[in-house]
């Protein structure tokens, strides 16, 4: 009961006043954790990227076990705010949403999302920017909001920590580049499994707000992505919206032959980020 007290507050406080500028960020420390291991230890090898699996998980493991021992010595009242507090710090729909609604506002829509993607942005026609912001938002509310919730839930500070320490693992090594292929990839198959059960309950909960009578309609769609998760909550925020995701995507001049997500209309409109971003 504790833990489903301490999610609802921590979500609430995120809601609220999103990311605390005047500390440094825990998930900044766990990239200079993994930065340290790499610049001193890094090999072109899977075990070497398994031990790193290893040495990041035991420290952090560590460290969020010691600080929920510690936050018990207090009362009941303060052990569950400072905890709501400590977790907030590991979600992020405040900033998402502001990042991907800062898009709508601004003159220079190309250069806005060019700080949420890695796809080439140089050509995109205003529709291609509306497309990207709605993909972004949809595979980023499984990664920085509904994971951290969900582990938390299950298993208090320790659940929440590791798992952004496992995401943030992925998003610096697990790429499939000639330095990153081997080292990475016991951290990139890890993301996999950690996200595989909240990607589609994120899928789950977009279809049901969005008031969709087939829940289930996204899986389909959803398995045709390369990535096992992602193309889950993207399908199921197309059907939501009545739109077509996916398609043919420049990386770094490179076009590449993506699935389609969704039937429906294949140019994008404001209007339909805006609604997006009201599926809270």
């Amino acid at each position: 009961m504790s833990n489903l007290f301490i999610t609802f507050f921590a979500y609430l406080i995120d809601k609220k006043f999103g990311e605390f500028t005047f500390i440094k960020h825990p998930i900044i420390i766990i990239g200079e954790i993994i930065s340290f291991f790499e610049k001193h230890f890094y090999k072109n090898s899977v075990l070497q990227g398994c031990l790193l699996v290893v040495f990041v998980l035991g420290i952090v493991t560590t460290l969020s076990m010691a600080l929920t021992f510690l936050l018990q010595l207090f009362p009941f009242f303060l052990t569950l705010l400072f905890t709501s507090l400590i977790a907030s710090m590991f979600i992020a729909h405040k900033m998402l949403r502001d990042a991907v609604g800062e898009i709508l506002h601004v003159k220079n829509k190309k250069e806005a999302i060019a700080m949420l993607v890695s796809r080439d942005t140089k050509d995109m026609s205003e529709s291609d920017v509306y497309k990207a912001a709605i993909e972004t938002y949809a595979e980023n509310l499984s990664d920085g909001v509904i994971a951290p919730l969900f582990y938390l839930l299950l298993f208090n500070l320790a659940g929440i920590v590791i798992y952004k320490a496992i995401n943030t693992m992925d998003s610096m090594v697990g790429y499939r580049n000639e330095r990153y292929e081997k080292f990475g990839k016991c951290a990139a198959r890890l993301d996999d499994l950690a996200n595989y059960i909240p990607s589609r309950l994120t899928a789950l909960l977009i279809m049901l707000l969005g008031k969709e009578k087939d829940v289930w309609q996204f899986y389909d769609d959803g398995r045709k992505h390369e990535s096992p998760n992602a193309g889950h909550p993207i399908t199921a925020m197309a059907l939501v919206l009545d739109v077509k995701l996916g398609g043919d995507t420049s990386y770094f001049g490179k076009v590449k032959h993506k699935a389609h997500f969704g039937e429906g209309r294949a140019k994008i409109r404001k209007e339909d980020v805006q609604n997006a971003l009201k599926l809270l």
